[in-house]
C-alpha cells in the first residue's frame, strides 16, 4: 500500500498584521519534520502542498532539511485543492448575526493575541454555525464547497499514484480536518473537535491502493516532543 503523509504547516503569525508568514518558530518544526522524515527513512517520491506561504514555506524549508542528510527530495507541486478554508471571511461573514449574544467580540478579535482563549471560544461558535450550513451565503465558500475542494485534490493525488508510493501534503488543520471527515465518516462537528489538537507541523497518515484509502494515524507530533522543548508544540 502507498502512504500520504499529511503534514500540518509551522506556526503562522497569529495576531499579526500577515497570518501567513511562518514565525521563527514555524520554521524550526519544519526543519524538524524533515531531519525527523529523514531519521525514520521516509524517502518521499512525491511532494505537494496548498498554494498559501505559510504551507510552501513549511515543505523548502522540511524539504532542505532532509536533503542536507542526503535523502533525495522531489520537486514541490502546488495544488490550491490543500489550501486552508477562509477564516478571515468566515468570521466576516458569520459574527454580525452573533454580536447582540457576544458583545465584547469585536475587541476580543482585534486584540486575538491578548485574548486567546476568548478567541478560540468565539471562534469554535462561529465554526459552528459554518459547518451547520444553516447559514450559506452566496459570498462565503461553504463547508460542503470546501470539502468538495479538498476531496478533488485528493481525487488528483490518488489518480497518478502508485501503490507503493510515499507521499507528503503539506497543508492545514482544517484540510486535515475535511480529509478525516470524508476517509472515516466522522461528523464534522466531531472532526473540529479534533482540529483544535492538531498540532504544527504534526503529521498523519493515509494508506491507499487505488482509490481505496484509510486513516493510517492522526496528528503525530513526536519530532517535536523529542527536542524537550515545550514552545516547539504550537497550534496555530
Amino acid at each position: 500500500m502507498g502512504k500520504i503523509y499529511l503534514i500540518r504547516h509551522g506556526q503562522a503569525s497569529f495576531g499579526m498584521d500577515d497570518y501567513d508568514v511562518l514565525s521563527p518558530i514555524g520554521i524550526r518544526q519544519a526543519e524538524i519534520v524533515g531531519a525527523h522524515l529523514a531519521a525514520q527513512d521516509i524517502r518521499l517520491d512525491r511532494c505537494f502542498s496548498g498554494s498559501l506561504k505559510r504551507q510552501q514555506h513549511t515543505a523548502t524549508s522540511a524539504l532542505a532539511a532532509l536533503g542536507s542528510l542526503g535523502n533525495a527530495t522531489p520537486q514541490l507541486q502546488i495544488d490550491p485543492a490543500f489550501n486552508e478554508f477562509d477564516a478571515e471571511a468566515v468570521i466576516r461573514t458569520l459574527l454580525p448575526d452573533m454580536l447582540p449574544e457576544e458583545p465584547h467580540a469585536l475587541e476580543v478579535l482585534r486584540n486575538a493575541v491578548h485574548h486567546r482563549s476568548e478567541f478560540q471560544r468565539l471562534f469554535v461558535r462561529l465554526i459552528g454555525r459554518w459547518i451547520s450550513g444553516e447559514y450559506d451565503t452566496p459570498e462565503l465558500q461553504s463547508w460542503a464547497s470546501f470539502v468538495n475542494q479538498v476531496s478533488q485534490g485528493l481525487n488528483r493525488v490518488l489518480e497518478s499514484a502508485h501503490d507503493k508510493e510515499n507521499i507528503a501534503v503539506f497543508t492545514s488543520g482544517g484540510t486535515i480536518t475535511a480529509l478525516l471527515h470524508l476517509i472515516t465518516g466522522i461528523g464534522p462537528d466531531k472532526a473540529f473537535e479534533l482540529n483544535w489538537q492538531i498540532v504544527n507541523t504534526s503529521l498523519s497518515c493515509l494508506r491507499f491502493r487505488g482509490n481505496q484509502v484509510s486513516l493510517a494515524s492522526f496528528n503525530s507530533n513526536v519530532h517535536l516532543t523529542l527536542e524537550k522543548t515545550p514552545e516547539l508544540i504550537t497550534y496555530r
